[in-house]
């Protein structure tokens, strides 16, 4: 029970300490958790709201980049652009196969 204590207690304090990153987090854990379970299904809704949740983490994480860099900046928005790009891409492609 100490361990779940100790990850729910982390859980809070990394909520207050820095709350859009802790979204930022978030909205990635949950696309990739819809990414999983349309890997088994192959249902469109799945694979449009990852996207969509990859979208507006990868848009909210370079803002907040622009308005108050970290030390890493360089390689968080090259990463950010990557996901960004394959995001677009992979919306391209699904509203092409419509």
């Amino acid at each position: 029970m100490r361990f779940w204590s100790f990850w729910f207690n982390s859980f809070i304090l990394s909520s207050q300490y820095d709350p859009p990153r802790f979204i930022e987090l978030l909205m990635l854990l949950l696309a990739i958790a819809l990414l999983a379970i349309d890997s088994f299904l192959r249902d469109r809704p799945y694979l449009i709201l990852c996207l969509s949740l990859i979208i507006g983490a990868s848009i909210s994480i370079l803002v907040r980049e622009a308005i108050a860099p970290s030390p890493q900046t360089r390689i968080t928005q090259l990463a950010t652009s990557i996901l960004l790009i394959i995001s677009l891409y992979g919306f391209a492609n699904l509203m092409y196969s419509l």
